[in-house]
């Protein structure tokens, strides 16, 4: 019998060879490697934010046996929800907060029923999701970004707290993700809904005849993802100070591969947002190594291809538990 380390114990080691390998290759400057620079580090954690509550709202959808290919359309809208709504109808904060996430409720809401009453394939739904979205914030922006000014007649100067330090080195995004996390760890570890959640990406037949609601669980997630898009969409207005409906485009697809590389199967029933945390973390080190060293943009997505790619393998080469 052949031992294997554990998904979870595999990821960490990933996570180590990836910061080893980052710290080798980095350049030098003044004797230290730039890579462990207070302000990189920071500049990682700031960087992987937006997409890691974009992964850690996809990890239920995935565990449930589902996919979301609108949640990078979800955040432009939102984002540019939030600058008109800032800079156009004078909203105030905490109005405009409450209207863009309960908007991102909405399109999971939508993405829900569909996928489970219609019961239509979860890649074809999002993907109209994805393209409706984006086409509303178009619409709702003129195809043009929103800019925002603070002060009289403007945002109020609070909204930039979303993308402020807390307190030196540790920006709000990096505390908003980390909070996501927690809070769908929560939910998956020690809900009864989260345990549905498994049992229905497990085998969907074998939970209905055990009773559990699957329309309403697999909807939930949906809504959950979105809602999260939302917030990443009101993070990323405060960080860029704009609203633009073209922004996001390629989120989802980052969001689906940090998943993945945290050990959640894409046939559902398997997964942790730990794991996400470390497959997000992983991404993030490899951009950021990368972009230190100039490699070209068009190779960075090839080797994020090759890595996913090579996750999913790993995957199939599990045993059954």
């Amino acid at each position: 019998m052949t031992l294997r380390p554990p998904p979870r114990l595999t990821g960490l080691v990933a996570l180590a060879a990836v910061l080893a390998l980052a710290i080798a290759f980095s350049p030098v400057r003044g004797g230290r490697p730039v890579f462990l620079d207070v302000g990189n580090l920071t500049d990682i954690l700031r960087q992987v934010s937006e997409k890691g509550i974009l992964a850690a709202g996809m990890t239920p959808i995935i565990i449930s046996g589902g996919i979301d290919l609108s949640v990078g359309s979800v955040l432009a809208l939102s984002a540019t929800l939030a600058g008109s709504l800032l800079m156009r109808a004078d909203a105030g904060l905490w109005p405009t907060i409450v209207i863009v996430l309960a908007a991102g409720c909405l399109c999971g809401l939508a993405n829900g029923l569909v996928v489970a009453r219609w019961r239509i394939q979860p890649f074809i739904v999002t993907l109209a999701t994805m393209s409706a979205a984006r086409g509303v914030a178009r619409y709702l922006s003129g195809g043009a970004a929103i800019p925002l000014g603070f002060g009289e007649g403007g945002a109020p100067p609070a909204f930039r707290a979303l993308a402020a330090p807390i307190v030196p080195y540790v920006p709000m995004p990096a505390v908003l993700f980390l909070c996501s996390v927690g809070a769908i760890a929560v939910y998956l570890t020690w809900t009864r809904a989260g345990r549905y959640v498994r049992a229905i990406g497990d085998n969907e037949a074998t939970a209905r005849l055990a009773g559990v609601r699957v329309g309403l669980h697999k909807t939930a997630v949906y809504v959950i993802g979105a809602g999260l898009a939302a917030l990443a969409g009101l993070i990323h207005c405060a960080q860029l100070e704009q609203g633009n409906p073209n922004d996001g485009a390629g989120y989802e697809l980052d969001a689906i591969a940090a998943v993945v590389i945290g050990g959640t199967s894409l046939s559902g029933g398997v997964g942790t947002v730990g794991g996400t945390l470390v497959g997000t973390l992983i991404i993030g080190i490899i951009n950021n190594s990368m972009g230190l060293n100039n490699v070209d943009a068009n190779l960075q997505l090839i080797l994020k291809g090759a890595i996913i790619l090579a996750a999913v393998w790993l995957q199939t080469r599990r045993p059954a538990a």
